[in-house]
């Protein structure tokens, strides 16, 4: 390489450093900005985290309170004064009123709260589907095993929450309308399901037995 080529080349390098430096200059505050963002943005998800966190603990400690006072009217109504900040929070207020008030005997009352969350399209399905089944289980004397048939399939569709649970209680309809061969598959595919709980194994095969049906080695209460 000649004098006048690494010349050439040390002038070009210069050249590119001064644009850069001109550049960084011109737009560096863009960069101090976006690390002023991502910082700010940083310590807010924190913050709401912290305030999340704070409601919440709140929410626990009222719900304590109100649980730990002696008698169940006075425990719903402790409850109704209990305000929740989002809508799950809401919903499991009513559900543990709903409880207070079914342990009083106001049935009717119970059931109102936990329909209110049923129906709520806003809530997450695992909580409409809970408060729907035990709002079926508190109207077991009162509603035909038709209605409860249906809703209870409603519930027990493939992936829903409850899916398994509902499953049962059709099961135990089958035995209420006389119909045993009914029960004892549905009970048997209840046993054999991957994600079946160890107690709810047990009960289904228990009620297989009960019934004359055979439980398979896959079926078999765990020990």
């Amino acid at each position: 390489m000649s004098d006048t080529d690494s010349f050439i080349d040390e002038v070009t390098e210069e050249v590119r450093r001064d644009r850069l430096y001109l550049t960084l200059k011109r737009y560096g505050w863009i960069g101090g900005v976006a690390v002023a963002l991502i910082v700010g943005g940083a310590a807010f998800r924190e913050y709401t985290k912290a305030q999340d966190q704070a409601a919440a603990e709140a929410l626990g400690d009222a719900i304590t309170a109100a649980l730990e006072i002696d008698g169940s009217e006075k425990q719903a109504e402790a409850l109704a004064a209990v305000s929740a900040d989002s809508s799950g929070g809401a919903a499991i207020l009513k559900m543990l009123k709903a409880g207070t008030l079914a342990e009083a005997g106001k049935t009717a009352e119970a059931v109102a709260e936990l329909v209110a969350v049923a129906v709520d399209g806003e809530l997450p399905l695992i909580y409409r589907n809970i408060a729907s089944f035990k709002a079926l289980a508190l109207q077991a004397g009162s509603l035909s095993v038709a209605d409860r048939r249906l809703q209870y399939e409603a519930l027990a569709q493939p992936g829903a929450p409850l899916a398994l649970l509902a499953s049962e209680q059709l099961a135990l309809l089958d035995i209420e309308d006389g119909d045993s061969q009914a029960a004892i598959a549905r009970l048997q595919e209840i046993a054999a399901d991957a994600a079946v709980s160890a107690d709810l194994k047990e009960r289904a095969t228990q009620v297989i037995v009960a019934l004359g049906g055979t439980v398979g080695d896959a079926a078999a209460p765990e020990g």
